[in-house]
């Protein structure tokens, strides 16, 4: 198979664009694990770089990674970065020509690597990637050309306390739009519970616990002053003004808001797929229900979890053996190996993710909340995003911390995005 080479065009911008890109996965930072990389050289190794260096050697990760690469007939020399170093040695790699043969990317950053012509499309590789659910490939699609596979993916949801809501009376099947979850909190707040934590922080895990309301509202990130926008601010700024929320929901991280839901003294918090675990181990009994829109329906929640890329190489030739290595891990059966490894990513692909619920019924609610994701760059927005959502986040601060009227915070957060990405 014979691709054309195309020059890598990575600048020290698009460096600093993706220093703006937040880490979303569960996945802790550390330092790299594994040797180091040599591409083109030894045609019986193969170099892989991914975003999870809390897998050492002896993981079950790594031995996943090792069976494709013995599967394709070759050694695969991986090694882990956290998320951020990941995506800044990749362009600093390619300028230098010692691209890996594969890295696994977390979503948001495909789009400034795919800007910079480092990246392979999966037509160029010859990948098939029409069984791939377009809420979550679109994430890769940039100017029409899609570029690597997704892994797996992890979204959002609401978790609740049954016992909270039972003894407030509450139906966690009432819970259906806006109306009807404040109607809940006050229910619980009158019963002398509190009431839900999320993640406000100015950082773009802020945005990520966002964008469900801001999405379910109807609102556009290319308009961040719309009507919609407002009224998503409003919603969590009422809740804080009516106690039904904390004020600690300002600096909250995802791990804190967590932490506060496992004192069990809250009846609702906002977070991930990759908390099943620790909800199942609460000391309460705990559920979920999907993240509610504005005027009913399940909102779109944001994805989160890493795509499979083939960065551009100098000898073709090998772009045979990377496409075995991609469809080793792509099959119905590697998505569920990989959704198993890492107990919450949800398969991108129908016939993957009836694999995993058979496998574990218990999850069919977060395959419903990943059916209905979106991915943040989605709409074109590519490497508008970092910018835009920076803008989002401090509108979210100023409005939560009474700096600014929803209404005010997010006129200036529109002008900044406007100024930024023109």
């Amino acid at each position: 198979m014979h691709h054309p080479r195309r020059k890598p065009t990575t600048t020290l911008a698009a460096v600093a664009a993706l220093s703006l890109v937040g880490v979303l996965s569960a996945c802790s930072s550390g330092d790299p694990a594994g040797g180091g990389n040599d591409a083109g050289g030894d045609d019986s190794t193969y170099t892989w770089w991914d975003p999870y260096p809390q897998h050492d050697d002896a993981s079950d990760w790594t031995g996943r990674v090792q069976a494709c690469g013995e599967e394709a007939g070759v050694t695969i020399e991986r090694t882990a970065y956290d998320t951020t170093a990941l995506t800044n040695q990749a362009l600093l790699a390619a300028q230098e020509g010692t691209s890996p043969d594969i890295i696994l990317l977390d979503n948001p950053a495909v789009s400034t690597l795919a800007d910079t012509g480092i990246l392979t499309t999966v037509d160029e590789l010859g990948l098939d990637v029409s069984g791939v659910d377009e809420n979550l490939l679109a994430a890769g699609v940039v100017g029409g050309e899609t570029y690597g596979i997704p892994i797996g993916a992890n979204t959002l949801s609401l978790y609740y306390n049954a016992d909270i809501l039972k003894e407030a009376d509450v139906d966690p099947a009432s819970i259906t739009d806006w109306a009807s979850l404040t109607e809940a909190l006050g229910k619980v707040t009158d019963a002398g519970s509190k009431g839900i934590t999320f993640a406000g922080i100015g950082t773009e895990e802020g945005s990520f616990q966002f964008l469900p309301w801001f999405w379910g509202a109807g609102a556009d990130l290319r308009d961040l002053d719309s009507q919609e926008a407002v009224e998503a601010l409003e919603l969590w700024k009422g809740w804080l003004d009516e106690g039904y929320a904390p004020n600690s929901v300002i600096n909250n991280s995802q791990n804190t808001v967590w932490e506060e839901f496992l004192t069990g003294d809250f009846a609702f918090a906002e977070n991930g797929t990759w908390q099943v675990n620790s909800a199942a181990e609460a000391d309460f009994e705990t559920g979920i229900v999907q993240l509610p829109a504005r005027d009913g329906g399940v909102a779109q929640a944001p994805t989160g979890g890493e795509f499979i890329l083939a960065p551009v190489q100098e000898d073709t030739a090998r772009y045979d053996v990377t496409r075995q290595i991609v469809e080793c891990m792509t099959t119905p059966e590697g998505f569920v190996e990989t959704a198993n490894t890492f107990a919450y990513y949800v398969p991108p692909t129908a016939d993957g993710q009836a694999a995993l619920v058979e496998e574990n019924p218990d999850l069919e609610p977060w395959v419903e909340a990943v059916r209905n994701a979106k991915g943040r760059t989605s709409d074109d927005l590519g490497t508008d995003y970092p910018v835009i959502s920076e803008a989002l986040w401090t509108a979210v601060q100023n409005a939560l911390s009474g700096a600014a009227t929803p209404e005010e915070a997010l006129k200036t957060a529109q002008t900044e995005a406007e100024t930024a990405t023109s």
